[in-house]
């Protein structure tokens, strides 16, 4: 195990610090290099001797970890909150975090914590993505209802979010203020599938610039207008993916001036307090 390099690595978004430790604590060699593939590539085959590498999970461990492991003899992840409780110190900049985790990884103390296969983190950035996509879709929902619940509105719940019937209830509003109904608009690009389509988001690469690039992604919805009901998988009456076909586009723009209303709110309260 003397022949053995133990590698500490300080990983952030742009730069990776790194220090490389032999058994006995002596420093072989620290830097600092760039947070790229082929920076990462180049360093690890300029490497003499077989090495063993720790790093702490963060944002940025995911694709450095499975870009390494296979270069390095063995390649660990410490456990954040674990390791700053261990490390606590004053004097803390990346070349100290790099020899802290370097000597921890020498001397077998390195909170270790489960690094899940690239297969499983995969599936769950999708499920992470679906839950929030989920979430915002019935947020979206629940606050066109309630708009129109504020201005005395009727409507068909079971129907509200159907394009037709959504369309046919905009064309009858006429004691609603101006300001509802364009809140209630269709903001154009909303309609259709959040549907990962490799052949579209390659073309949309190459293709997009400034509001396109953001739907390089996004197919229409294969049934046209025949069917524009939320889906939203298996917990639906339809096993489909989300739909966006929502009306009340406008209304996101109305999140940007929730903290402006948020204020006015206040000031009125304190006014009437007064």
């Amino acid at each position: 195990m003397a022949s053995i390099d133990y590698i500490g690595f300080d990983i952030h978004k742009k730069t990776i610090s790194f220090c490389a430790k032999a058994q006995d604590g002596t420093i072989l060699d620290e830097g600092t290099i760039a947070a790229r593939r082929n920076t990462l590539l180049a360093w690890a085959k300029a490497r003499a001797r077989p090495w063993i590498g720790a790093m702490e999970a963060t944002l940025f461990t995911g694709w450095i970890y499975d870009f390494l492991k296979p270069l390095a003899q063995e390649l660990k992840v410490a456990h954040p909150a674990m390791l700053k409780a261990i490390t606590a110190s004053k004097k803390k900049n990346d070349k100290v975090d790099a020899r802290t985790v370097a000597d921890l990884l020498r001397c077998n103390l390195l909170p270790e914590c489960y690094m899940a296969p690239s297969a499983i983190r995969d599936l769950r950035r999708v499920l992470r993505y679906r839950n929030l996509v989920v979430r915002q879709a019935t947020r979206m929902k629940n606050r066109i209802a309630g708009l129109l619940m504020e201005t005395g509105t009727p409507y068909n719940k079971e129907r509200l979010h159907g394009k037709a019937y959504f369309s046919e209830l905009l064309g009858s509003l006429r004691e609603v203020p101006r300001s509802v109904v364009e809140l209630l608009q269709p903001e154009p690009g909303t309609v259709g599938v959040l549907r990962y389509d490799p052949a579209a988001a390659a073309e949309g690469a190459v293709r997009a610039s400034g509001p396109q690039r953001a739907r390089g992604a996004i197919t229409d919805h294969p049934r046209g207008g025949r069917d524009h009901g939320p889906e939203l998988g298996s917990g639906s009456r339809r096993g489909e993916p989300a739909s966006f076909d929502c009306p009340g586009g406008q209304l996101l723009r109305a999140d940007q001036r929730a903290a402006q209303f948020g204020r006015q709110r206040t000031t009125r309260a304190d006014f009437q307090a007064a």
